[in-house]
């Protein structure tokens, strides 16, 4: 039997901390590295950071589109930063965002969930907004595979609270994904497969997360505006379940490998100050 993607996520956060550090490979930070903004700069951008983050924290998360606005030189980058990242230990959170209906989204499902795709991740991030029915094939992949799918539900972008608050029957469209999510984990030991992401820098008390059983990732925490201390108050008794995610906050201390260890180490520590 394959072993589920909450498993092996609590297994991985036991070990290293719940911190997720993003790979991110901005245009800007490109230069402030003193690196060209073309494949070349972003090869050794991408797996110098990879190379140092993903020996000390859980989860590594790359952002596709970064990798992909180099065509298919950055997705052979992005090929390299998944394995890289898998042979240091960490699980890879492919942050892809993806969300389309029938044959579409399961093409979606096999490029990033299938067993043996070079771009299959751990987990990847999917958008519910064409139903979160449809994203059905994704689910039933991770299944299969032991992969997890994370679905927006209130991100932390201003754009998004119109629609993420907006009235679904009596509760709000975010609350409505959680719920379906919920109901996918239901049953699941220790933590359900289907995790939700919920920005760090939202109002306590938007969401009721109590009957998710399953993780939850939380961008918006460090150069975004919300700190370790911010996390309780956000998310309760849901908080061991959280995935802070950090990419900026840590990846500004580059190009030296030394200052962005002791970046991303610093930041693990106050999350484990503040969150055990």
């Amino acid at each position: 039997m394959v072993e589920g993607f909450g498993a092996r996520l609590r297994r991985a956060v036991a070990a290293r901390g719940p911190l997720c550090a993003g790979v991110d490979p901005h245009p800007q930070l490109l230069r402030a590295w003193d690196l060209p903004a073309d494949a070349g700069g972003l090869e050794t951008f991408a797996l110098t950071a990879t190379e140092v983050l993903a020996g000390h924290v859980a989860v590594v998360k790359p952002q596709s589109a970064l990798f992909e606005a180099h065509g298919a030189k950055g997705i052979a980058v992005l090929e390299r930063v998944i394995e890289c990242a898998r042979q240091a230990g960490a699980l890879v959170l492919l942050d892809v965002k993806r969300g389309d209906i029938g044959s579409t989204m399961a093409a979606y499902a096999r490029a990033y969930l299938g067993e043996g795709s070079p771009l299959a991740a751990d987990a990847i991030t999917v958008s519910p907004y064409l139903g979160f029915g449809a994203l059905e094939p994704a689910f039933a992949l991770a299944g299969e595979t032991g992969r997890g799918v994370f679905v927006l539900a209130r991100t932390s972008n201003p754009e998004g609270e119109g629609l993420q608050r907006a009235d679904s029957g009596g509760r709000t469209v975010a609350q409505s994904v959680v719920d379906d999510a919920a109901a996918r984990n239901a049953g699941a030991v220790p933590l359900g497969a289907v995790g939700v992401v919920v920005g760090a820098t939202n109002r306590p008390g938007e969401l009721d997360l109590a009957g998710l059983n399953g993780p939850i990732l939380a961008p918006g925490f460090g150069e975004q505006g919300a700190g370790a201390e911010d996390l309780a108050p956000l998310f309760g008794d849901s908080l061991p379940d959280v995935l802070p995610a950090s990419a900026r906050g840590l990846l500004k201390h580059g190009p030296d490998p030394a200052a962005l260890r002791a970046a991303v180490l610093r930041t693990a520590d106050e999350l484990n100050r503040v969150l055990t």
